[in-house]
């Protein structure tokens, strides 16, 4: 079947839902794809807040923002982007809201701002209240939020449908996507004047993960076989404190509102690696120091974890503030942070990488303004780039509410001043959709998704995480080809049509494999330490060679090219990161 809409939205996390509204609101006809039910995207685990310089706890300003976004970013991110992003962040807050988003609220009444590691205040001299948030549930808050008003807003949703391709014309266009419907096992095609991705991140390609199961960067591996470039993908962002073996998130909130981190010894280890601001450094920063403390003997009891100590908290701040953490460590582990510490090691959690953009979302096709008619990706899936080498924490929620704003309105505006037409589809747009997904129903022989998959994340859990070395990274280059050849072969036992949800596993896991081998060779190609790649064969930051952009092309199956391009540098020159 063809739908027909002006603009057609994958996902339907923050971003996905903000450009949705926008372009509603300025007269598109839109609708929304989602490979699961909207409220249970991925936003709705974002659990510490949003970052905007409110100033409601203590004197803030946008600019301080941006330096600590910039200085966070190893100086990688772009910062004509990161300006407008914490220029725009307290009226996004605002409009949030007004929408109905229910922020918890400090004793004036205004809404409540908590710390967060790495924001400070006159540009580095202390750390700052300026993390919004609604209890621990911030993201949960923001999705329901705007879904309601997507609904109220009369926004077509399509749940339960999963986009497999894009449609480009033989000019370059981009006009639809190929979808298929999990109810029916039908494959859709959706001809839009404008597609915009916002597919979230690929933290499955790791075994240890914060990220839900449905994250396995869709629109990162449609848009890289399409032809087009990735950027940055060496960056990583592996979050320090997922409980122990699940590698479920515990909010950098935790730390904000004083919990500490403690290694075997009873030391609040981070005095020794961020004397000024201990607990609450930089998410890259706290992972390697945990790390450390587990090789060099000091994890709890001679395992690879260390604690999250928030006994001196009280009661009362862990039961209003974090009350989600309370539930998760008593559900999980048994255990309660009222009266003991939470046993924590960091999680694969945020990609910085993604799909080139321009800040009012349009894809690039290389350098700087080779925009890819119609095409547009937002949030987690796509790179501006204002998080560079490393995100802040609380930038995520505002990068998504901001950039799926501006994406949304340069989409109404577009079509209001050029009244685009639809570009005609070209010749038979689903056909390699129904030959991928009738190769793996056809198969007979061959290994299952799931053994295929376990082996692929434990490759890059031990290979290509939180510290990295040529040696490391050549051998998961070398497991993820045997991988890849397995991962052609897999067999599923399903061959129904209706809810075949093993057979986008197996397709699932073909994205995943080539977000890893991308991950891999990217992380290969930079020889330096930058943010949260760690290279210890190259352990100094280098600004003479490195400081730029990645773009890597697919060439071919198992096939790759790189290019560059300069990073946007407006106020704030490179200088050491201390903390």
């Amino acid at each position: 079947m063809i739908f027909s809409h002006d603009v057609v939205i994958v996902g339907a996390g923050g971003s996905g839902l903000m450009a949705a509204l926008y372009a509603k609101e300025g007269g598109a006809d839109v609708a929304v794809i989602s490979k699961l039910h909207p409220l249970r995207s991925h936003t709705g685990a974002a659990q510490g807040g949003i970052g905007a310089a409110l100033g409601n706890e203590e004197e803030d300003h946008w600019l301080w923002h941006a330096f600590d976004t910039v200085k966070g970013s190893d100086y990688l991110g772009d910062q004509d982007a990161i300006e407008i992003m914490c220029q725009d962040a307290p009226r996004t807050i605002i409009e949030l809201e007004h929408y109905g988003v229910p922020f918890s609220r400090n004793k004036e009444g205004k809404i409540a701002q908590r710390r967060f590691g790495g924001h400070t205040r006159n540009f580095g001299e202390a750390p700052v209240r300026r993390t919004c948030h609604a209890a621990d549930r911030t993201g949960h808050a923001i999705l329901h939020t705007l879904y309601d008003q997507c609904v109220k807003n009369q926004v077509r949703f399509y749940d339960e449908f999963q986009a497999l391709d894009l449609i480009m014309t033989p000019d370059g266009v981009c006009c639809g996507v190929v979808a298929y419907e999990l109810l029916t096992g039908e494959i859709h095609i959706f001809h839009a004047k404008m597609v915009c991705l916002a597919t979230g991140g690929y933290g499955r390609v790791y075994k240890t993960t914060s990220n839900a199961h449905a994250s396995t960067g869709d629109g990162m591996a449609i848009v890289l076989r399409s032809g087009l470039p990735l950027e940055d993908m060496e960056f990583v962002q592996f979050h320090p404190t997922g409980l122990y073996r699940l590698g479920i998130l515990v909010t950098e909130g935790a730390r904000g509102e004083g919990g500490i981190l403690l290694n075997d010894k009873g030391e609040r280890f981070m005095e020794r690696y961020a004397p000024t601001v201990k607990d609450l450094a930089p998410r890259d920063l706290v992972s390697r120091a945990i790390y450390r403390e587990i090789r060099e003997g000091r994890g709890i009891n001679g395992k690879d974890y260390v604690y999250l100590d928030l006994r001196h908290v009280g009661r009362e701040v862990i039961e209003t503030k974090l009350p989600e953490i309370a539930t998760f460590s008593r559900t999980y582990l048994g255990i309660d942070p009222v009266k003991e510490p939470i046993p924590v090691a960091p999680t694969c959690h945020y990609a910085m990488g993604g799909i080139p953009t321009n800040y009012d979302g349009q894809v690039e096709r290389a350098g700087r303004g080779s925009i890819v008619p119609g095409l547009y990706a937002v949030g987690e899936c796509a790179c501006v780039s204002v998080h560079g080498a490393n995100r802040l924490g609380s930038n995520s929620l505002v990068d998504l509410v901001v950039f799926g704003r501006r994406a949304g309105i340069h989409m109404a505006e577009t079509l209001r001043k050029e009244g685009r037409r639809k570009e005609p589809l070209p010749e038979n747009p689903d056909r390699r959709v129904r030959e991928m997904l009738e190769d793996i129903l056809s198969r007979t022989q061959g290994e299952p998704v799931a053994v295929v998959r376990a082996d692929l994340q434990q490759t890059m859990m031990d290979n290509v995480s939180v510290f990295r070395t040529e040696e490391t990274l050549n051998t998961a280059l070398e497991d993820l080809k045997k991988i890849r050849e397995r991962a052609k072969h897999v067999v599923i036992r399903d061959k129904s049509k209706r809810f075949n949800t093993e057979l986008m596993d197996a397709v699932e896991l073909g994205f995943l494999v080539d977000l890893a081998e991308v991950i891999t060779r990217s992380a290969l190609n930079r020889t330096e330490s930058r943010g949260a790649h760690s290279r210890e064969d190259y352990p100094k930051r280098d600004d003479e060679n490195w400081l730029k952009h990645t773009l890597i092309y697919r060439e071919g199956e198992g096939a790759y090219r790189f290019d560059y391009k300069p990073v946007t540098i407006t106020r704030f020159q490179p200088q050491e990161r201390k903390y």
